[in-house]
């Protein structure tokens, strides 16, 4: 047997040499050799990268388990509750998580595909077990407590929105859009566990966000819940880009590679001038709406998302923050240097240096970031005639400032000429 292996092995690595070149030019044979070991090292690093990310990354089980031991035992409820624990109509598929403390899957509910997302505390017990999980979770249903009132609640409700929102005449809209939202049976009462699911799901930035923002044609509609699980609707396309090169394989692909492949695949360009569209459509939305202003923390082509008409979707609000959120965060904030004052990712304020402390304001608008993102995915492929104007006005709209003397009028006024300069190109055509 071992010999007949070996056999098959020989023939393998050196069947396309002939006998004769391989007398003459016995180095091929170590080359070659080399070459073979080679991409099955690589190969099967890949292949265990691959593995051991998804083991980290996805644990829709856990999120699974907990969310309906929870509900049999009367803790929470909400409007999936049964066709996830009961009915099997709600399931959880492809994993698309890029933290594990935040599971997101696509998934199917009454044969149609969502996007199912859940939170996971990160400490878990050292033997890996989801025990301790269990026991963090209950204290995120810890409120309201049992005796709460109707009028209690709202009012808990409405400070929550005030510290989060700041005082905005329509809060009190809002927290009637909430109580609706947590009366799952539609009885005209909110019993504890949907007080106690809904004031958990208050506590995730997105969730709080989506409510919010629930009118805007440019946020993925909210489908329904079960404690602080939520299930939106599925964005057809989760990033501009359609090539995301994984975190283990970057140090080996070169980025030029990955910007030319993504270049290739992407839409035709009056598509991309649709979706920026769109996602210029968004910024006005978080810019002085109805619950105030928000800020993007983290402009990533991996937030941008699109449907199948190609209207833009964002497809991740976690690093959407509001300002109320953002100036506390920086106020009295301790600094050596500018990075000291960022929230998130790239929201980040100037550090006064004479007293050490942040400013509240953030230098950068979401306008700016949006833009800097653009150059990129917008100059490509860009009708000659019009690439000259276009090019000036994003290079003119990366250098926003995000102080209040200039976000006003500013602000809008390049937003405006840029979404003008491309509806122009693609109106009265197939694309608009």
């Amino acid at each position: 047997m071992t010999r007949s292996l070996r056999r098959l092995v020989h023939l393998v690595l050196f069947c396309p040499l002939s006998k004769g070149l391989q007398s003459r030019l016995p180095a091929i044979k170590v080359k070659y050799l080399f070459l073979v070991w080679l991409g099955i090292l690589v190969g099967s690093w890949v292949i265990y990268m691959h593995y051991s990310t998804y083991s980290e990354l996805c644990r829709g089980h856990v999120c699974h388990m907990v969310i309906c031991d929870h509900y049999r035992r009367g803790i929470i409820s909400g409007s999936s509750c049964k066709s996830l624990c009961e009915q099997n109509t709600l399931t959880l598929q492809r994993c698309m998580s890029t933290s594990p403390t935040h599971q997101v899957y696509g998934g199917i509910w009454k044969d149609k595909p969502v996007i199912i997302k859940c939170g996971i505390e990160e400490t878990l017990r050292g033997d890996g077990s989801p025990d301790s999980v269990l026991r963090q979770e209950m204290t995120l249903f810890d409120k309201p407590t049992r005796g709460t009132s109707m009028d209690e609640f709202r009012e808990m409700l409405h400070n929550f929105l005030k510290s989060n929102l700041g005082e905005q005449p329509s809060l009190g809209t809002l927290v009637g859009r909430i109580i609706t939202l947590a009366d799952v049976n539609q009885d005209g009462k909110v019993s504890l566990a949907e007080a106690k699911s809904v004031w958990a799901l208050l506590q995730v930035n997105e969730f709080l966000l989506m409510v919010a923002l629930q009118e805007k044609e440019h946020t993925p509609k909210l489908l329904g819940f079960c404690g602080d699980l939520y299930v939106t609707e599925r964005v057809g396309h989760s990033s501009l880009y359609r090539l995301e090169v994984p975190h283990y394989l970057q140090p080996l692909v070169p980025a030029a590679l990955s910007t030319s492949l993504n270049q290739w695949l992407a839409p035709a360009w009056p598509r991309r001038a649709r979706i920026t569209i769109g996602l210029l459509e968004f910024v006005e939305e978080v810019f002085h709406g109805s619950y105030g202003s928000f800020f993007m923390c983290d402009a990533s082509p991996r937030h941008v998302g699109y449907n199948a008409k190609y209207d833009c979707k964002m497809a991740d609000l976690r690093s959407v923050a509001s300002e109320m959120a953002v100036r506390g965060f920086l106020k009295g904030r301790r600094c050596e240097t500018n990075m000291d004052c960022t929230y998130g990712k790239d929201c980040t304020a100037t550090c006064d240096k004479l007293v050490k402390q942040c400013n509240t304001e953030v230098v950068q608008p979401n306008l700016a970031k949006v833009c800097q993102l653009l150059q990129e995915y917008l100059l490509f492929g860009a009708p000659p005639d019009l690439r000259q104007d276009l090019e000036k006005q994003l290079r003119t709209c990366v250098t926003l400032s995000g102080l209040a003397s200039q976000m006003e009028v500013h602000h809008s006024l390049v937003l405006n000429n840029l979404k003008t300069l491309l509806w122009k190109k693609i109106s009265n055509t197939k694309y608009s």
